[in-house]
């Protein structure tokens, strides 16, 4: 059986990195500093002109780390995400061709919800690991509360509006599997080469999850 987005998630956890590169000849510093600590999940996304050849870069750098593409709205992004060695994808929302682009493609794919009906539709199409976006503090913990009971058995990866601050507030929930956010690899530590802070950041997020003890 190959990789499956369950797997995918996981091995993220806590944290999914989501990363904006825009000089790629940092990408592989980047991973580096964030495999330095403890992550081992990465996203890339394709927000950035040179997004996927810092896909690539990483991925021949450091085999160990399973790597994806992330923002990805136009269907012929699976297939060019999958040749520049993605090894899952991910999208802020979802529609069916999307959704059949992404089995076209092989890929493990983690598209986005907002809503009860966004759900039920991401679950015709098969998928039961979704992303939740955005993901707005509070309110968002509240809804997946809520999502718990009609939902059995849905993992959830909330992004977007995570930071260390709340995280934990996430990670105590019984269906969150990890959860995703550009704190972690800020565009301003990237640009100043700040690795020790972006390791360090890593390593914080980690040692904060280790205190959390789901209750099923």
């Amino acid at each position: 059986m190959g990789l499956t987005m369950d797997v995918v998630l996981q091995r993220a956890r806590p944290v999914l990195p989501v990363l904006v590169i825009e000089d790629c000849a940092l990408a592989v510093d980047l991973a580096r500093a964030l495999y330095a600590g403890g992550v081992e999940v990465l996203e890339v996304t394709l927000r950035t002109p040179r997004a996927l050849d810092a896909l690539a870069a990483i991925r021949q750098e450091l085999p160990q780390l399973l790597v994806g593409a992330g923002t990805v709205i136009h269907a012929e992004q699976f297939q060019e995400a999958r040749d520049a060695g993605a090894q899952f994808a991910v999208s802020p929302g979802c529609t069916e061709r999307l959704a059949a682009a992404a089995d076209d493609s092989g890929l493990p794919y983690l598209p986005a919800v907002m809503t009860p009906s966004e759900v039920l539709l991401a679950l015709e199409y098969g998928y039961r690991s979704l992303k939740l976006f955005p993901a707005n503090g509070n309110t968002s913990v509240k809804m997946l509360k809520s999502f718990k009971g009609p939902f059995t058995g849905i993992r959830f990866c909330p992004t977007g509006g995570i930071t260390a601050d709340n995280l934990l507030s996430f990670l105590r929930l019984p269906n969150v599997a990890c959860v995703g956010g550009t704190w972690i690899a800020p565009d301003n530590l990237i640009r100043a080469r700040a690795w020790d802070q972006i390791t360090q950041l890593a390593s914080e997020a980690r040692a904060l999850a280790a205190s959390v003890e789901v209750k099923p």
